[in-house]
């Protein structure tokens, strides 16, 4: 995110997630990991989450399993 209002857009909408996991009632633990998802694939991407698409989420998976997985890994 290149500018100060796209921060602030991401800012905003990581508040809303963070009290909307809360409000369902998730455990500590599950709050943070979701919390560290949602900061890496963002921060990753370069995008705001409103602005996340099905195809970004099956690319940066992807690249997350090829990067830690036995499988993908060269010898």
């Amino acid at each position: 995110m290149t500018n100060k209002s796209q921060q602030l857009r991401s800012d905003y909408l990581y508040e809303q997630h963070l009290t909307y996991i809360t409000l369902q009632g998730k455990r500590p633990a599950t709050i943070d990991a979701y919390s560290r998802a949602l900061r890496r694939i963002t921060h990753q991407l370069d995008k705001s989450p409103d602005t996340l698409t099905t195809d970004d989420l099956k690319r940066y998976f992807t690249e997350r399993i090829k990067r830690h997985s036995w499988k993908y890994r060269e010898n």
